[in-house]
C-alpha cells in the first residue's frame, strides 16, 4: 500500500504530542522511575562565614557553593533537584545550549518546581567551557530567596577531545556578596535632583567558602601554573579582583576560549560572569588574592595564597 504526502501529515496531525519537558515526581512519594546521573537537594543550611559569623540560606546538597558538575561535552545527562527550599524554585544551566523547557528559567518557559517536588532534567551538555547552574525563581523583595540564596554551584563541561593540558593545577573561585539589605538612594545621594530609588546593599562577601582569612590558606609551589576558574557569583554589583606580586592570562571569558590570550593585573568581572585565568607562582610569599575595592575586602572577599616555606602576614 502506498500513502501519498497528502495522506500522510494528515495521520500525523492525529498523533499525541511527545513533549520535552522535564518529568515532575513527589520527592519522597514518587522518586523517578530511573535513576538519574546526579541528584541536587535544595534545602535551608546554616553557612558559617567566619567564627560567630554564620547565616541561615538555603543551598544545594548542603552546601556553598553546591557540589561541582563535571559533565562531558556531547553525553547526555539526567539531573534530579529536589526542591525542599519552602518556595517554588527551579535551576538554571546558565551558558548551555538548551530547548527553552530544560533551560530552567520560568520566562523562557521552563516549569517551576513545587515546593516538596522534584524534577528531572536530561539534556546533552554543550558547548565545552566554565558554566554555572544557580536559581532562576524570582526573588522579588525577599532578599533571601533564589539569586541572592547559597544556590549556586560550578558546572564544568570537559571538552569531548580532552582538556590541552596547559596547567599544573585548577582551583574554583566564586565571589559572593552576603546578607542583602534594602537602602533608599536619597540617604546615600542627597538631591538635587531627588533619587528616590532603592539599592541593594551587603554586609558579609567571600571568595570562596568563607570570608578572607578565615578559611586554611591556598598553598602554592614556585613554578606552579594555576588554573583559576572565577566566577561573580553575587545577586547583584560587579567584582575586580587582583592577585599580589602576579599578573592573569586570560584564555577564556564566559567558558569561551579568547582568540588570543591576554596578560591583565585587574579582572572586572559583571554578575554571572566567568573568566579562565593562568597565574604562573613566581613571586613566593605569602599575598591576598582578592577584590581591589576596600569596603569588598573588609567585608571578607578575599584568599590568601601561600608558598610553600613561607611565612608572615599576608601582602
Amino acid at each position: 500500500m502506498s500513502i501519498d504526502r497528502r495522506s500522510l501529515l494528515k495521520y500525523a496531525a492525529t498523533l499525541p504530542v511527545v513533549s520535552a519537558a522535564p518529568r515532575l515526581a513527589r520527592a519522597a512519594d514518587d522518586p523517578p522511575t530511573e535513576k538519574a546521573d546526579y541528584s541536587l537537594r535544595i534545602a535551608p543550611v546554616s553557612l558559617e562565614l567566619a567564627p560567630g559569623k554564620t547565616i541561615t540560606t538555603t543551598a544545594y546538597n548542603g552546601k556553598v557553593p553546591g557540589p561541582v558538575l563535571r559533565l562531558r561535552e556531547g553525553r547526555p545527562v539526567t539531573i534530579n533537584v529536589i526542591n525542599d527550599a519552602g518556595y517554588p524554585d527551579l535551576v538554571h544551566w546558565h551558558g548551555l545550549y538548551l530547548p527553552a523547557v530544560q533551560d530552567g528559567a520560568t520566562e523562557e518557559g521552563s516549569p517551576i518546581i513545587p515546593v516538596g517536588q522534584s524534577l528531572v532534567y536530561s539534556f546533552t551538555p554543550k558547548p565545552a567551557g566554565t558554566r554555572w547552574y544557580h536559581s532562576h525563581a524570582m526573588a522579588m523583595t525577599d532578599l533571601t530567596r533564589s539569586t541572592y540564596s547559597g544556590e549556586f554551584g560550578f558546572l564544568i563541561i570537559e571538552p569531548a577531545a580532552g582538556e590541552p593540558g596547559r596547567y599544573d593545577r585548577e582551583v574554583l573561585l566564586a565571589a559572593r556578596r552576603w546578607e542583602g539589605s534594602w537602602v533608599s538612594m536619597q540617604d546615600m545621594r542627597k538631591g538635587p535632583p531627588p533619587d528616590n530609588g532603592l539599592e541593594v546593599m551587603y554586609h558579609s562577601a567571600t571568595l570562596g567558602e568563607r570570608m578572607l582569612g578565615h578559611d586554611e590558606p591556598m598553598r602554592v609551589h614556585q613554578g606552579e601554573r594555576v588554573l583559576f576558574r572565577l566566577l561573580n557569583a553575587s545577586a547583584t554589583m560587579d567584582v575586580s579582583l587582583a592577585l599580589s606580586g602576579h599578573r592573569f592570562t586570560v584564555v577564556a571569558l564566559d567558558g569561551n576560549p579568547v582568540p588570543t590570550p591576554a596578560t591583565v593585573d585587574v579582572l572586572k568581572l559583571d554578575v554571572a560572569e566567568r573568566a579562565d585565568v593562568i597565574v604562573e607562582m613566581n613571586n613566593p610569599g605569602i599575598w591576598v588574592f582578592g577584590s581591589t575595592d576596600d569596603e569588598d575586602r573588609n567585608m571578607g572577599m578575599g584568599v590568601v595564597i601561600e608558598y610553600e616555606n613561607r611565612q608572615g602576614e599576608p601582602q
